[in-house]
C-alpha cells in the first residue's frame, strides 16, 4: 500500500466543499452588511467603493450595490477635478469589463456601463464599439450587448451605412442571427426610405444633412433595395431551410407600412339620431379632440366607445339632441373633425333618407394588401416559385409553407384562396403544437377575403358560414353590415369588438361552441338572433341582450341553458321585447 495516494471519500469531499462554501458565505455576508451599514450612514467614500467592488467582482447581478456605487461616483464627481473624474470613470469601465467576464449577460453590469459612458467627460466611443464587437464575436445573440451597442451608436453618431455593413458581416458569418436581422430591419428604412416622389425610387440623404440616427422612427424601404433584400434572405433560407431567423426577416420584408391615421367612415342614422365614427386605428375620442359640426354649427355631444371595456376603440358613437335630424323632409350636412390629426370627414344626410354614410373601402385603403408595381409583382412571383421549389425538397418545412401563404396573400389573396386553405391544413399537420395559431391566422385571412368580396359586390350582407373560423377580427370594417352569418364554425365567443357592428339587424351564429356573448352590447338595430346548438349554459350569459332595444326574435334551441327549470318564464321576464322565442 506504500506509495499510493490516499483518496478521500465522496462524503469527505462534499463535507470539505460545504465548509468552504460556508466560509465564503460568511465573508460575503459580512461584507454585504458592512456595505449596507455604510449606506445607511450616508458614507460615500473610496472605502465604500472598494467594498462594493469586492462583492460585485464575484456577483455582478447585485442591483442594490450598483445603485450605491452610482451614488458614491456622483458624490466623488463633485469633489474632484475633471481629469480625475475622467480617470475615475475609465477605471470603472475596466472594472466593468472584469464583471462582464464573470457574466457576459449581467443586466446590472451593462446598465451601469451605459450610465458610466454617458457621464464620462471625454468618452472613447470607438473603444466601446470595439468592446461590443468582441462580445458579439463570442455570442452574437447577447441582447444586452446589442442594446448597449445601439446606445453607443446613437451617442457617437455612427453612420447608418457603416452599421448596415456591420450587419452584413455578422449575417455573412452566421445566418442564424436574429439580432443582426432585426437590427438590419431598423437600419434599412433610414438608409433607403420609401420616397413619395415618383422619379426617385431610392432617396439618398444629401451630404450636407447629418446622418439619420438608427433610433429614429422607421418607415418603409424603397422598392429597389427591397428587391435586393429578397435575394439576400433567399440565400439564407436555402442554405438552412429550418433556421427561423431568416424566415422571420422575410416576413418583415413582406409586411406593409402602418396605415395612415384617418377617419375611415362616418355613419348617421336619422331614426336613432345617432352618429358613428370609425378610425383607422383605436383612439380615445375623449382625449383626441373629436368635434361634430352639423349644418355649420358645432354640436355639444358626448362620445362613447361601443363597449364599456374599451377606453381606446376604432369606433365611437354619439347621440344627437332629440329632434336635431329626425325631420325627413330636410337635408343635413355633418362634418367630423379629428383635431389631433388635423383631418376631417364630411357626410350628407339627404332628404327622404333614413341613414347615410361616407367611407373609404378596404380596397381604397389597401387595408389587406398593397398595390404592387410590375417589377415587384414579377420578383414576388419568382420568390413564390423558388419557395415552391424548396417545398418540393422540404415538404414538411413549416417556415416555407407559411412564407408561401404570405407571398400568395401579397400577390392575390382571392386568387390563391384555395391553395392557402390547403397549406394551412398541412401546417396544422406538420406543426400540430401551433395548430390553434394557424387556425386563428387562417380565420383572419378568410375574414379579409370575405370583406373584399363583400365590397366588390357592394352589399351589406356578410356570410362567413362553414369557414372553420376560430376567432373574429377586422370587426371595425363591418360597421355598415346589416346581416351576418357565422354559422357552422368553431367560435367560442362573440368578443366585445362585435359591438362595432352598429347597423346589424340579423345575426346567425348557429352550430358553433359559443358560451360568451360579450359583444352583443347595445346594438341599436339588432332584431333577430339565432344561436342554435351552442354552449350557452347560464341565464346570466344572456343578460347583455337586454341592451338591444329592438330585439324581437331569439333562437336558443340546442343550448344547455334551455334545460334550466322555468327557463321560458325566466327569459320572458329578462327579455320582454322578444315576441318570438325558440327554446
Amino acid at each position: 500500500m506504500h506509495g499510493r495516494v490516499k483518496l478521500k471519500s465522496t462524503a469527505q469531499q462534499e463535507e470539505e466543499k460545504r465548509k468552504e462554501r460556508e466560509k465564503k458565505l460568511k465573508i460575503y455576508v459580512a461584507s454585504r452588511d458592512a456595505i449596507f451599514a455604510k449606506r445607511m450612514e450616508g458614507v460615500l467614500d473610496d472605502e465604500a467603493l472598494q467594498l462594493t467592488q469586492q462583492l460585485l467582482s464575484s456577483n455582478p447581478d447585485f442591483a442594490t450595490l450598483w445603485n450605491y456605487r452610482r451614488e458614491i461616483l456622483l458624490h466623488l464627481e463633485t469633489v474632484r477635478e475633471e481629469d480625475d473624474v475622467q480617470k475615475m470613470y475609465e477605471a470603472e469601465l475596466l472594472f466593468l469589463e472584469s464583471c462582464l467576464k464573470v457574466n457576459p449577460k449581467s443586466y446590472g453590469s451593462w446598465h451601469h456601463r451605459g450610465w458610466v459612458s454617458a457621464r464620462l467627460p471625454r468618452p472613447d466611443w470607438a473603444r466601446e464599439l470595439g468592446l461590443c464587437d468582441r462580445c458579439l464575436s463570442l455570442d452574437d445573440r447577447n441582447f444586452h450587448c446589442w442594446d448597449y451597442r445601439r446606445m453607443v451608436v446613437k451617442m457617437s453618431g455612427v453612420p447608418v451605412d457603416q452599421e448596415l455593413q456591420f450587419t452584413d458581416r455578422l449575417i455573412g458569418s452566421n445566418f442564424s442571427n436574429y439580432s443582426s436581422w432585426h437590427y438590419r430591419s431598423t437600419l434599412l428604412p433610414l438608409l433607403h426610405p420609401e420616397s413619395p416622389e415618383p422619379p426617385s425610387p431610392c432617396h439618398q440623404p444629401s451630404h450636407s444633412s447629418p446622418p439619420p440616427s438608427p433610433q429614429t422612427h422607421s418607415h418603409r424601404v424603397c422598392e429597389e433595395q427591397l428587391l435586393k433584400e429578397y435575394e439576400l434572405v433567399q440565400n439564407a433560407f436555402f442554405t438552412d431551410p429550418n433556421d427561423q431567423s431568416a424566415w422571420f426577416y422575410y416576413r418583415w420584408l413582406l409586411g406593409r407600412a402602418e396605415r395612415e391615421e384617418m377617419i375611415s367612415c362616418v355613419f348617421v342614422s336619422r331614426e336613432d339620431e345617432r352618429v358613428a365614427v370609425a378610425f383607422s386605428r383605436p383612439v380615445n375620442a375623449s382625449s383626441s379632440g373629436l368635434m361634430l359640426v352639423l349644418d355649420g354649427q358645432p354640436q355639444r355631444v358626448e362620445w362613447r366607445s361601443v363597449h364599456p371595456h374599451f377606453r381606446h376603440s376604432p369606433v365611437w358613437i354619439c347621440e344627437l339632441p332629440p329632434g336635431t335630424i329626425s325631420d325627413i323632409i330636410n337635408e343635413h350636412n355633418l362634418t367630423v373633425h379629428w383635431t389631433e390629426k388635423h383631418t376631417h370627414r364630411d357626410c350628407a344626410l339627404y332628404t327622404g333618407r333614413s341613414e347615410s354614410w361616407c367611407r373609404d373601402s378596404a380596397t381604397d385603403q389597401e387595408l389587406f394588401r398593397s398595390e404592387l408595381s410590375v417589377e415587384k409583382t414579377s420578383v414576388l412571383q419568382s420568390e413564390l416559385q423558388s419557395c415552391n421549389q424548396l417545398l418540393e425538397l422540404e415538404p414538411q418545412n413549416k417556415w416555407c409553407l407559411l412564407t408561401i401563404v404570405l407571398l400568395m396573400r401579397a400577390l392575390d389573396p382571392l386568387g390563391y384562396e384555395r391553395e392557402t386553405l390547403s397549406h394551412f391544413q398541412t401546417l396544422k399537420e406538420v406543426d400540430s403544437m401551433r395548430s390553434a395559431y394557424y387556425g386563428d391566422l387562417c380565420s383572419k385571412f378568410m375574414i379579409e377575403n370575405t370583406i373584399l368580396k363583400m365590397e366588390y359586390a357592394e352589399v351589406r350582407v356578410f356570410s362567413l358560414s362553414d369557414k372553420n373560423l376560430t376567432m373574429l377580427c377586422h370587426l371595425d370594417q363591418l360597421l355598415l353590415v346589416t346581416h351576418i352569418n357565422l354559422s357552422c364554425n368553431l367560435l367560442l365567443r362573440l368578443p366585445p369588438q362585435f359591438a362595432m357592428l352598429q347597423c346589424l339587424e340579423v345575426l346567425e351564429a348557429d352550430d358553433n361552441a359559443i358560451e360568451n356573448l360579450d359583444g352583443l352590447y347595445y346594438l341599436p338595430k339588432l332584431q333577430e338572433v339565432s344561436l342554435k346548438n351552442n354552449q350557452i349554459s347560464k341565464l346570466s350569459d344572456l343578460q347583455l341582450l337586454t341592451s338591444c332595444p329592438k330585439l324581437t326574435c331569439l333562437d336558443l334551441r340546442g343550448n344547455p341553458v334551455t334545460q334550466i327549470a322555468n327557463i321560458q318564464s325566466e327569459l320572458t321576464e329578462l327579455l320582454p321585447s322578444v315576441t318570438d322565442l325558440l327554446i
